[in-house]
């Protein structure tokens, strides 16, 4: 049984909620790193700081044994003036002379029970704690000086326990901090720290949302610049501020939309190219074949004929096409080290065959460089083409190559009917010829083209020459080592006799400058069984 399937469309794109957007993705990172900051630094300087209270209870603690102890064996009875004999006179005097911090109680023990109590104006009252009482009361009746942290069920304490003998009744004197009350003050600055962070973090959101807002507003235009381009609509551009890495990208995204129009302008003219050029044999061939007579073989054979010459006028024309499709891409030129005195002979050599004409050479050079020789050939023997189709037979075309201050010049010099001034611009545009008498138009106009899109391709130029009635000269300009090439100079902003004017047009160029002339015979390879095939 069939089976029928159903392709199903792709699921829209969901648009990323705020939560989602690098913009929040930064912020949250930004307040993560703060708060985790706040807290670390909080957290240390918390156990720092409790710690150091305890210590600070202690050290208390410590200088009040230091006071009684001082008491106990320099001290005299405030009644009497004499030293101390009893330890209950010693215990109550020592709680007399104490002044308690605030958070600083007292009790003394006898025969370990308590026996006096601090004065009424001292807050904390340790006998009111009877958990504590009891605790308490192994310690005084012991013979070592204890330091130690008591924790009942009303508070947390830091006691200092200080027996002191008499016979066989032992007496203690107590000294306690509530450490609850000491750290309860303490909590409360970390309690105001906690607050002041939690606004720091507040105010770090607002801030870190506009900064990020303004940092990221190039990449919101990216987007919404992308969503917006299409192959009719290639002119959006993001303008540029700053000098940071966002600022790159948008540079990088404009001459990616540069490179982009560029590539749309190039595919709409190729396939307009296509459309005008290849519709006028097809008509032609069509109009033929409905009007060919069948069983007239003498009009068979020559519509038959009429139709394979456009047959073939097509290939040549679709084959230029796909020549100029390719120009702005990476391997349309693939460069060697090529030697330019062989080319030229090699040119020569081709050249002879494209018609009777007095062919010389003025100038070779030895040198090498780094070229395509392929596509150096195709250019120059069109530019040998060209000074045929528009020169006499028995006229004389001139080829040339030279190498001068880093720079190539492969040059064709004609006695035909040259290039009119208003004409010098427009023999370069694709399917554009100058205006000749109808006997030297022939082809599509495709072939200067060709040779400039050559001339670019190893970073160089067509520079042109021309009198009218007199011939003309096309140089092509190209540097010895295309990637690693000085600037190229400006044309020169001059006449010479004879000479059209300058008129500049990057990458191609004109310009009045012709090369000094040496006739030399031709003693090509060509008459030595070596020529190569056109």
């Amino acid at each position: 049984m069939a089976q029928h399937t159903q392709g199903t469309e792709p699921a829209p794109r969901r648009a990323p909620s705020r939560l989602q957007t690098v913009r929040a993705r930064i912020l949250g990172a930004v307040l993560a790193l703060a708060a985790l900051g706040l807290i670390i630094a909080g957290g240390v300087a918390y156990t720092a700081q409790r710690a150091h209270v305890d210590d600070r209870m202690d050290q208390s603690l410590m200088r009040s044994l230091e006071e009684f102890e001082a008491l106990a064996h320099e001290g005299v009875h405030p009644a009497t003036g004499e030293r101390f004999t009893s330890s209950d006179d010693l215990v109550n005097t020592a709680m007399r002379q104490t002044v308690p911090a605030p958070h600083e109680g007292m009790v003394g023990f006898r025969a370990g029970r308590a026996q006096w109590i601090a004065a009424s104006p001292v807050p904390l009252r340790l006998e009111d704690d009877e958990v504590l009482m009891d605790a308490l009361e192994p310690l005084t009746t012991g013979q070592k000086v204890v330091l130690r942290e008591i924790t009942t069920p009303r508070s947390s304490y830091r006691v200092l326990v200080v027996p002191v003998t008499d016979g066989d009744v032992p007496s203690a004197l107590v000294l306690a901090f509530d450490r609850s009350a000491e750290h309860a003050e303490f909590d409360q600055v970390f309690r105001t720290y906690a607050v002041i962070a939690v606004v720091a973090l507040l105010l770090i959101a607002g801030v870190g949302w506009l900064v990020a807002g303004r940092l990221l507003r190039p990449v919101r235009l990216l987007g919404q610049t992308a969503r917006r381009i299409s192959d009719t609509h290639t002119s959006e551009r993001i303008p540029v501020t700053g000098n940071d890495d966002v600022s790159e990208l948008t540079h990088a995204f404009n001459e990616m939309l540069d490179r982009l129009a560029a590539a749309f302008d190039a595919e709409h003219e190729l396939l307009d190219d296509v459309g005008h050029e290849l519709r006028t044999p097809l008509t032609i061939v069509r109009g033929h074949l409905e009007l060919m007579d069948p069983d007239d073989p003498e009009d068979a054979a020559s519509t038959r004929d009429l139709a394979l010459d456009e047959l073939d006028r097509m290939h040549r024309l679709v084959d230029d096409l796909m020549t100029l499709a390719t120009a702005g891409s990476p391997g349309f030129v693939r460069l060697e080290e090529t030697d330019l005195g062989r080319l030229t002979d090699d040119i020569l050599d081709k050249a002879r065959l494209l018609g009777d004409r007095r062919w010389t050479v003025d100038a070779r050079t030895g040198a090498t460089a780094h070229v395509d020789e392929q596509r150096l050939t195709q250019a120059w023997l069109q530019l040998a083409s060209n000074a045929v189709k528009f020169s006499a037979p028995g006229t004389r075309i001139t080829l040339g190559s030279s190498v001068r201050d880093g720079r190539i010049r492969l040059w064709v010099r004609d006695e035909g009917i040259g290039v009119s001034p208003d004409q010098l611009e427009r023999i370069f545009v694709r399917f554009a010829q100058a205006e000749r008498e109808p006997a030297f138009r022939d082809g599509a106009g495709l072939g200067l083209a060709i040779v400039s899109a050559i001339a670019g391709g190893h970073e160089g130029r067509v520079e042109v020459s021309s009198t009218r009635g007199f011939g003309s000269t096309f140089t092509l300009d190209l540097p010895l080592d295309p990637g690693h090439a000085p600037p190229v100079p400006e044309p020169a902003d001059h006449g010479s006799t004879g000479g059209a004017p300058v008129v500049p047009r990057p990458p191609l160029a004109t310009t009045t400058e012709t090369p000094l002339t040496m006739e030399i015979p031709v003693t090509s390879r060509a008459r030595q069984g070596e020529r190569t095939s056109l």
